[in-house]
């Protein structure tokens, strides 16, 4: 399934459903962040994905990061919440979404990289190199704020 992402733009679609997701803002030893490159829409993106009803959303962090790139991680902070209205996601099956997403720190506690059907590649990546992806700017904004160690983002 086919996704766009818009951000402050009028001619975004209405969106017609609001979705909650968690993101894994997953660090090595060597300060290097695992990012994937989504299969959906080319973008690199930090692994994450929607809430199941049956889940917390750690849970759902975990989940997403290890469906995504191979890797069992394991929550241990907060990088920050990310609710900006201006930002909606249009998916190919008419599903127009704003999303409520959490960004948690995590580290890796079993596994191994692996690509997935949602990703075309997985790798770690330093903050310049991080830098030269492409990669949408709300996941760019949280990319920076997992590099950072500030408190976490509330926007």
């Amino acid at each position: 399934m086919a996704r766009t992402e818009y951000y402050d733009d009028p001619d975004a679609p209405v969106p017609n459903s609001v979705v909650v997701a968690a993101t894994a803002a997953v660090l090595d030893e060597q300060g290097r962040l695992l990012l994937q490159q989504r299969a959906d829409n080319g973008l690199w993106a930090m692994p994450g994905g929607v809430m199941e009803m049956t889940e917390s959303l750690p849970h759902a962090a975990a989940r997403e990061a290890f469906e995504e790139t191979g890797y069992e991680v394991e929550v241990t902070g907060l990088v920050g919440t990310y609710t900006d209205a201006r930002h909606v996601i249009a998916y190919s099956n008419g599903q127009v979404r704003r999303q409520f997403n959490v960004c948690f720190r995590a580290r890796v506690v079993g596994g191994g990289l692996a690509v997935s059907e949602e990703s075309r590649q997985v790798g770690w990546f330093t903050p310049e190199e991080a830098a030269g992806l492409e990669m949408h700017h709300t996941q760019r904004l949280r990319v920076e704020h997992a590099f950072g160690q500030g408190a976490p983002y509330t926007g």
